[in-house]
């Protein structure tokens, strides 16, 4: 104990931020506050996180090639999830519909993104950006399609990150500075997102319920060993260093993201087991998050 207060203390200005405003969101509805998840998710997603994708992208300082290739890292990390993830489910007998969104979607936006934030500053937040513009256009394609059970190619063009994202690297591309106004806009309603994001998660950790101890708990150490696995796997094949690496890794190793247990509840996935393992794997990572930080800050 005596021995990791050092790392605890060393990365308390990285982590204290998100567990505190976690945990302020928690209180909140245990005081029996009102608050309006359909408002808050459709306000994030669309509005707030596509301000923040960006204001971050247009304003970033890194290279098109620096971006591309963390972009390429993120798919390579997504389809090991995928790959392993499936693999597992099938020997162990355990419905894939039901577990491998929980499996293949960590929750980069709530944690993660602040997060880098704080252990990387603007860089990190930028990568960080990257590994969520990627995993949030999959997870409400190919995510959404294996709860509902069959595929809609339309559904990409619903989701506003593509949008936002696609301006950023045309204003980067032609090295035009966007317009002064339109920064400002986005910075500010964008400075919304993240605090909304932890305080949204706050509130699902007092709504939800686990249902299957065991297998939430199994599911929760799939998730974040798959995690692991597929960041150093990457980190290795794409000869990944510096902040690059160390995103790349908190990002994966994040927990089961709520929005998984929102389409398996639309869908009649079993959502009663998708929400312990968001449950579970978030409280495990709050508890490893200082070690994870302290591992992850060291490839810089």
């Amino acid at each position: 104990m005596l021995a990791s207060l050092p790392i605890l203390l060393s990365v308390a200005p990285v982590v204290a931020p998100v567990l505190l405003t976690t945990a302020a969101g928690y209180a909140w509805k245990r005081l029996g506050q009102g608050f309006d998840h359909i408002f808050v998710t459709r306000l994030i997603t669309s509005l707030g996180a596509p301000c923040l994708v960006f204001s971050t992208l247009s304003q970033s300082s890194l290279s098109f090639a620096a971006i591309s290739s963390l972009a390429l890292a993120t798919i390579a990390c997504i389809a090991w999830f995928a790959g392993w993830g499936l693999l597992g489910l099938r020997l162990s007998g355990q419905p894939w519909r039901v577990y491998l969104p929980a499996l293949v979607f960590p929750n980069i936006g709530n944690i993660g993104l602040p997060v880098c934030l704080y252990a990387f500053g603007p860089d990190g937040l930028s990568l960080a950006m990257v590994y969520f513009t990627i995993c949030s256009m999959l997870q409400f394609t190919i995510g959404e399609a294996i709860a509902a059970g069959r595929f809609r190619l339309s559904s990409l063009l619903k989701v506003p990150f593509v949008y936002a994202a696609l301006l950023a690297v045309g204003f980067s591309l032609s090295e035009t500075q966007p317009p002064a106004w339109l920064l400002n806009v986005t910075s500010l309603i964008g400075g919304l997102t993240v605090p909304l994001m932890l305080l949204a998660l706050g509130v699902a950790l007092a709504e939800l319920r686990i249902a299957h101890m065991k297998k939430a708990l199994a599911a929760a150490l799939a998730r974040l060993g798959l995690g692991m696995t597929g960041a150093l796997a990457v980190i290795y094949l794409f000869g990944l260093t510096g902040i690059p690496a160390g995103v790349l890794l908190v990002q994966s190793m994040m927990p089961v993201a709520v929005f998984n247990y929102l389409f398996a509840k639309i869908y009649g996935n079993a959502p009663e087991e998708v929400a312990g393992t968001v449950i579970v794997s978030t409280v495990l990572t709050y508890l490893l998050l200082p070690f994870l930080v302290s591992f992850a800050t060291t490839w810089v």
